[in-house]
């Protein structure tokens, strides 16, 4: 059964399954590594989640080149689910958002430390880049290689998600501008999901029109993906969840619910969500509905 013919669920669920086994092989076995820091390590990038934006990467490849491109796109989905998940290991500890739980289970310096969490953390980013320099090995082409290295970097760097972390730290309730928050939700979520499908796209050798357009899809995206984040952090179902909600009130955190209202805020969703699907339109791709289907799924989340 090809992908095309699978339901979003089931799709979801397959591309799921391949990120999980290919993560769980990331550290390789053979490798030296500290026993309390494999363990930590593995504790946060095996605990599951939606894994969004590593089938971001694979599905990508797959509306460009089909379901070749995208077993060659799969270490540059690991990479980034490496990424995500030293930023969260991070953003938990105390000196950032001082997290409890994350999803259902006790943060990473809960149950490790802090030292070890932080080096953790250190450590899946760095090993990142060795994984999404591995593609040359699967078939993608080193300039295309070279460029998703370069370009993870920057979306996740210090103009990107890190970035975006530390505008993030500095905001303040009744203090940070509209402007800002949205300055804020590009650089520390959207950036990443943007290269997530410029990565993708790479993997597929995309053309240059096609890898804007799949960015700009990335980006608006991402941005409906952290306002639905704020909205479910207000009224979700915390079993749903896996983390108390209202925390972000609580921290005194600004949010576009804090700013807009929920009303304005939902439409934002569906504002961004419908210009996401639109900058796939003439973009020549073999096949957007997968990416289509997607966008529909984050507006309509409820976790």
């Amino acid at each position: 059964m090809t992908t095309s013919s699978l339901d979003l669920q089931a799709y979801l669920k397959r591309q799921k399954d391949i990120v999980e086994k290919a993560l769980a092989d990331a550290l390789p076995s053979d490798w030296r590594i500290p026993q309390p820091l494999r363990e930590a390590a593995d504790y946060s990038l095996l605990a599951g989640g939606k894994r969004l934006r590593p089938i971001f990467v694979l599905a990508a490849a797959d509306s460009v080149g089909g379901e070749a491109a995208s077993a060659r796109a799969l270490s540059f989905a690991v990479a980034v689910e490496m990424i995500h998940t030293y930023s969260l290991i991070h953003d938990d500890l105390p000196a950032m958002d001082n997290d409890d739980f994350r999803r259902g289970r006790p943060t990473n310096h809960k149950v490790y430390g802090e030292a070890m969490a932080i080096l953790a953390g250190d450590g899946l980013l760095t090993h990142a880049f060795h994984k999404a320099a591995e593609a040359a090995e699967l078939g993608v082409p080193a300039e295309r290689a070279l460029a998703v290295v370069r370009e993870l970097s920057r979306f996740a760097g210090v103009s990107g998600m890190v970035g975006g972390q530390a505008d993030d730290m500095l905001g303040e309730q009744g203090i940070t501008s509209l402007e800002q928050l949205e300055n804020i939700h590009l650089h520390k979520t959207a950036d990443l999901i943007a290269f997530s499908l410029r990565a993708g796209g790479h993997a597929a050798e995309a053309s240059e029109r096609q890898l804007e357009a799949l960015g700009l899809f990335g980006r608006n995206v991402g941005l409906a993906f952290q306002i639905q984040d704020d909205i479910l952090d207000l009224i979700g179902d915390e079993t749903k969840l896996g983390k108390p909600v209202k925390s972000d009130e609580r921290q005194e955190k600004v949010t576009y619910p804090y700013l807009l209202g929920l009303d304005e805020s939902r439409s934002r969703v569906a504002r961004l969500t419908g210009e996401a699907k639109d900058a796939l339109a003439g973009a020549k791709l073999a096949d957007p509905n997968r990416l289509m289907e997607i966008a529909d799924y984050i507006m309509a989340r409820d976790h």
